[in-house]
């Protein structure tokens, strides 16, 4: 194996892993409230945890941001830099953290007002958002160490982070649910201790590893106008970029529910291929941030190349191998999430879709990885809206005619424009990246 594809696998494989685990800790949840004997406690849960997965996926870019501008200093060896980096975006978490904490009770009160449920969920609800919304600091500070750890070009310690968060969320949440007979709030209480214990391991993991950087610790030269406006730039089309996704993502599950509970079972069930996939894809995008910013700090346009190249011979080999395993077992993987027999047989009208996502869409996880890393955010963010907007002209445009077949149309169109858009203005912008790497 060259050592280029020995690079991308070193971070690319850590972070499948710390990808898979990430839907755990809602499972985890989910499944010790299942046995409490009412379906109230499954929905809170369901609620609760969908408002922080909203909440906190607009804050992502804190977690991206700082892998491209890692990534760069670290391959320019300006620790210093480095160093500054991790600060400023833990800085930023900080103060977004304490404007959640603060807003916490408009914030329950728009999102309730949004969402239909019944007065006992409801309530159920409000007293899971109110435990776990002081992990704000825990989960945006670690959206800082994930991100800085990557730029490393290390995606172990976010794995190692990851499970250490599993572990502690089931025993602290079985713990407080069945021996101290704390129910929602136990799993709420739990998940608040496992958001600190991931936050705690990344900074003992942080001292122990990195203690030498905590020389070049000098605040002056941490929050500069200068330094803050190009972090914000970045962050700005990233969080932007973020806005568009969100609105396809609510959309397209909204609008499957309006075609009735079978369809959005379907569309349910459908769309956890797709989440299968993108976890596997997030992987090698991680790598693509992580080495394509250290080649642009270190100016060695010849080792970008060859990454690219080896990130793309990656990506369409996954592609088609996921493609065939779609195609010979998609289905038994269905019965392994659901054995209603409607939801299943409606499926297979809509099956052929899920087979042509791994080829529309494995480009657009490679070039997000590699416009982070090369700090091309605004690249992304025009990719994305075009692809947003292409998105809600081709279902407004058939949905008369094709019905929930527009949705899928009008999806899989989004995923494969993002990618033919991004890879377009890269191209464009390529010679003068590649002249800016020889300066």
């Amino acid at each position: 194996m060259s050592p280029t594809n020995q690079r991308i696998l070193h971070i690319a494989i850590p972070s499948i892993i710390s990808n898979i685990t990430v839907p755990l800790l809602g499972l985890v949840d989910v499944t010790i409230v299942g046995h409490l004997g009412s379906a109230s406690y499954i929905g809170a849960i369901a609620v609760g945890g969908m408002l922080f997965n909203m909440i906190y996926w607009i804050f992502g870019f804190l977690r991206m941001g700082t892998s491209g501008l890692t990534a760069q200093a670290y391959g320019a060896q300006d620790l210093p830099e480095v160093t500054r980096t991790l600060l400023r975006s833990l800085g930023i978490g900080i103060a977004l953290s304490l404007a959640l904490l603060v807003l916490q009770y408009p914030i329950r009160t728009i999102a309730f007002h949004l969402i239909d449920a019944s007065p006992e969920v409801r309530n159920l609800a409000s007293l899971y958002f109110h435990i776990c919304i002081w992990g704000a600091p825990a989960t945006l500070g670690l959206y800082g160490f994930t991100g800085w750890f990557i730029g490393m070009q290390n995606s172990r310690f976010p794995m190692y982070i990851a499970l250490t968060q599993n572990v502690v969320n089931i025993i602290a949440s079985l713990f407080f649910v069945f021996a101290c007979d704390m129910k929602v709030a136990g799993v709420a209480l739990g998940t608040l201790i496992a958001q600190y214990a991931g936050l705690f391991m990344a900074y003992a993991l942080w001292l122990r590893f990195y203690r030498p950087l905590r020389k070049y610790i000098e605040w002056k030269h941490v929050f500069t106008h200068e330094a803050m406006s190009r972090f914000f730039q970045v962050n700005r089309d990233i969080f932007l970029r973020t806005l568009c996704l969100v609105a396809v993502t609510v959309f397209f599950t909204s609008t499957g529910a309006a075609y009735g509970d079978v369809t959005l079972a379907v569309n349910t069930l459908l769309m956890q291929l797709f989440t299968l996939f993108s976890y596997i894809m997030d992987g090698f995008a991680y790598a693509g941030e992580a080495l394509t910013g250290k080649c642009i700090g270190a100016r060695n346009s010849n080792e970008l190349r060859l990454t690219v190249r080896h990130l793309f011979g990656w990506g369409i080999t996954l592609a088609f191998a996921f493609t065939l395993l779609y195609g010979i077992g998609g289905k038994g993987f269905l019965g392994l999430l659901t054995n209603e027999r409607t939801v299943i047989e409606a499926s297979s009208a809509y099956f052929y879709w899920v087979l042509a996502i791994p080829l529309a869409g494995f480009s657009a996880f490679l070039l997000d990885g590699i416009c982070i890393g090369a700090t091309a955010t605004g690249i992304m963010l025009k990719g994305m809206f075009t692809a947003s907007a292409g998105f809600f002209l081709i279902y407004y445009g058939l949905n008369g005619s094709l019905g929930n077949h527009a949705l899928w149309l009008a999806f899989i169109s989004y995923l494969a424009l993002r990618g033919i858009m991004q890879a377009w203005l890269v191209k464009r912008k390529k010679s003068e990246l590649f002249n800016e790497i020889k300066k």
